[in-house]
């Protein structure tokens, strides 16, 4: 089996789910997150983009409900033995072949959580579920329950956060060699994904962002390339991904002059970046890691220019997304502790100018605070 956690680190993880699972009333889960089976079992995939799902029981006993394409890769990444295949035809109707699996595993009549806030469980999907088992036994929204037992890590999960810090600077090495005026954009990329290749990454839950010129100012992906002009700026956020487990990166780079805006923008963003990391300790919240970041910005007239949050959790993603739980945002009441592991952006951006100024890393905190899993310094990127 191509399992990249000990079968006894697997088996502590699904104990302490069923115990969450038990605090809180249930008797059991319905999983749709492949982020939540890949933790409690290692299994791998990109499947749920069809009807799948998996069953852990308050009593530890677990199956999993997909397709043919997914029945070997389940039995050779994870640990799971019952896996079910729901059969593709005009008319197929998974939902109520999930119902009779439960009904076998002693589910009628119970109380069992369900991830509603997942990718793979779509509006109609979740309908389907829900017109099935009404009747048969009680649902409740439980998003976050395996969310909140994986947000501190073990040891061997920080080992590859910081596998992915490693990459993530890779990619940052390959980007600073190549970027330069008449540099086109898809050449970047191409050395950044490929450095993450070649160390043994993988791709990462959502697509590396770039953009320059204007197209700097914006936080998603876009499709559409240009090269650089004499006089740019080029916005990068990327990260390293190793077993899956993430570890973000971001900056913005000046070709040629900077304006004074962007020294300007640049002296906030490392000084924010600086304060929230010193900020990123255990006994405090994840609110008041934002309170840094917005202190610091709004004291040097950047107010209007920053976002509403400043970064977020940083663990084992799939796609669309690789943002974890949970976010740094205003009044967030998380209380950190150590071995979580975070990735904080400090972003700034003058639409009336057309200016960005970002920076951005991963950490892992221990009992003192947080080390950055980056090697890579914080000085402007001036090419």
């Amino acid at each position: 089996m191509a399992v990249h956690f000990s079968v006894e680190e697997l088996a502590a993880r699904r104990a302490k789910a069923c115990a969450a699972m038990q605090d809180q009333g249930l008797d059991g889960m319905l999983m749709f997150l492949q982020e939540s089976m890949y933790w409690l079992t290692g299994y791998d995939t990109f499947g749920f983009c069809f009807f799948q799902a998996f069953y852990l029981g308050a009593d530890g006993k677990f199956f999993l409900l997909t397709r043919a394409p997914d029945l070997r890769q389940a039995q050779h990444t994870s640990v799971i033995e019952d896996i079910q295949i729901w059969v593709d035809k005009e008319g197929a109707q998974p939902a109520l072949q999930l119902r009779d699996l439960l009904d076998s595993y002693g589910a009628k009549g119970k109380t069992l959580g369900v991830e509603y806030e997942a990718a793979g469980l779509t509006a109609h999907r979740g309908k389907q579920v829900e017109a099935a088992l009404d009747g048969f036994c009680t649902l409740v929204p439980a998003n976050d329950l395996i969310s909140q037992q994986r947000i501190v890590k073990s040891p061997a999960e920080l080992d590859c956060i910081r596998r992915a810090g490693e990459l993530a600077d890779d990619a940052y090495d390959a980007a600073v060699a190549v970027t330069a005026a008449g540099v086109d954009e898809g050449l970047i990329l191409s050395r950044m994904q490929g450095a993450v290749f070649e160390g043994g990454g993988d791709y990462a839950g959502n697509e590396f962002i770039i953009g320059s010129d204007r197209d700097a100012l914006l936080c998603r992906y876009k499709s559409g390339r240009r090269a650089l002009s004499p006089n740019d700026q080029l916005t990068l956020e990327w990260a390293g991904s190793y077993r899956r487990y993430h570890a973000a990166m971001m900056n913005t780079f000046i070709i040629g002059q900077p304006q004074p805006e962007h020294l300007h923008m640049y002296e906030a963003g490392k000084a924010a970046l600086l304060e929230c990391e010193a900020t990123l300790k255990p006994g405090n919240t994840m609110g008041d890691v934002f309170q840094a970041h917005a202190t610091v910005l709004d004291s040097y007239g950047l107010r209007e220019h920053r976002l509403n949050a400043c970064g977020y959790g940083m663990s084992a993603r799939f796609t669309p997304c690789w943002m974890d739980y949970p976010m740094f945002y205003a009044d967030n009441p998380v209380v950190l502790a150590s071995n979580m592991a975070f990735f904080i952006h400090i972003i700034i951006v003058n639409s009336d100018k057309g200016l960005a100024m970002c920076l951005g890393r991963s950490s892992i905190l221990d009992e003192t605070g947080s080390k950055t899993v980056s090697r890579s310094p914080l000085d402007m990127v001036r090419l």
